[in-house]
């Protein structure tokens, strides 16, 4: 018993040096000299006229020049295929202007080809939601082959994609680069972006932070050189919050503004109330978002497992009754508690 508590007492310093060196390493990272660059010379860049949603300096707009504030749910399209019509019906029910949908490019899932995605995109739109299209499988990963293997998937794909700019947005790999490693993640993805550029594909594209997406410095301090990469200079970010973005406000507040401050565009594309990393600032990050005009989408509809059920937003696929972090959410995005 003696030997138990002095483990707990060891594991606990240890989980609070992790938490003091990821918090330094947030505050004193710095930013690349590189700035985002609408026309780098020497580069050639694609004549964008906005047929859809492009990126303006730190807003997201419409094609006809409207800023688009997201605010809406994540859904694991691919994992509950036969839950499809109630569950993009239970969502749009929310008002919820948009859903981000879990696809798989086959490599750890089943993959979700060219009806499939028509399929999701269409469930979106014809509901009155922006469908934000993102593959699962290289989730954790550190392997640029895996990251090229994904954007393959999406050339594969540029027949669906094309005439689809107005309503969806490609978020390219859901939390592609694991681990805290900024330059990695830089590297990874000026390689993919121009191979996704060059199949023709014209829609606005969203890019995961490193570190399970909840490592904004690498956003702050790369982001412009990702930006750059794209052709069409048509590229937003995301940085994921949970307990290790989302833990403390200022924290939030340093995730969000060290990339707005670089004038890039950004949104947190998932979060939640609680998670194995640690607690979350949810009431304070929405209203941050708020203040800010920062798109939000909370993770996620429902069918959570392995531990982390209590993610699920709805405790009915239908709706009919939501989880308490289900109903907070959906307060929020009704405006309800501005």
């Amino acid at each position: 018993m003696k030997h138990q508590k002095r483990f707990v007492v060891a594991l606990s310093i240890f989980l609070g040096f992790i938490c003091i060196c990821a918090c330094i390493i947030i505050i004193f990272a710095g930013c690349s000299s590189v700035k985002p660059d609408p026309n780098a010379e020497g580069s050639v860049v694609y004549e964008n006229p906005h047929t859809g949603f492009y990126v303006d300096g730190t807003t997201l707009r419409t094609a006809d020049g409207t800023p688009f504030v997201m605010r809406g749910i994540n859904h694991g399209y691919n994992w509950f295929l036969d839950k499809t019509d109630v569950a993009f019906d239970a969502i749009a029910a929310t008002g919820s202007n948009c859903i981000r949908i879990v696809l798989s490019s086959g490599q750890r899932w089943q993959k979700d080809d060219a009806q499939s995605l028509k399929n999701a995109i269409d469930a979106a739109v014809s509901r009155g939601m922006v469908a934000i299209v993102e593959v699962h499988d290289g989730t954790g990963s550190d392997d640029i082959s895996v990251l090229e293997g994904i954007a393959q998937y999406w050339c594969e794909m540029a027949s669906v994609l094309a005439g689809t700019e107005k309503y969806c947005i490609l978020n390219i790999a859901n939390e592609w680069c694991g681990g805290w490693r900024a330059r990695r993640w830089r590297d990874g993805y000026t390689k993919v972006i121009p191979m996704i550029r060059e199949a023709g594909i014209k829609n606005a594209i969203m890019v995961d932070a490193a570190g399970w997406g909840q490592f904004g410095v690498s956003v702050r301090s790369y982001g412009a050189e990702v930006f750059n990469s794209d052709p069409l200079r048509n590229t937003m970010f995301s940085v994921h919050m949970y307990g290790m973005s989302g833990r403390w406000e200022w924290l939030i507040r340093n995730n969000l503004d060290g990339v707005t401050d670089q004038n890039l565009c950004v949104c947190v594309g998932e979060f939640g109330w609680t998670h194995s990393d640690g607690d979350v600032k949810e009431d304070y990050l929405m209203q941050y978002c708020e203040e800010k005009d920062i798109g939000y989408i909370a993770w996620s509809w429902k069918g959570n497992s392995g531990g982390v059920e209590y993610l699920d937003l709805a405790d009915e696929w239908d709706g009919s009754k939501l989880s308490e972090w289900g109903a907070k959410v959906v307060k929020y995005i009704q405006g309800k508690n501005r």
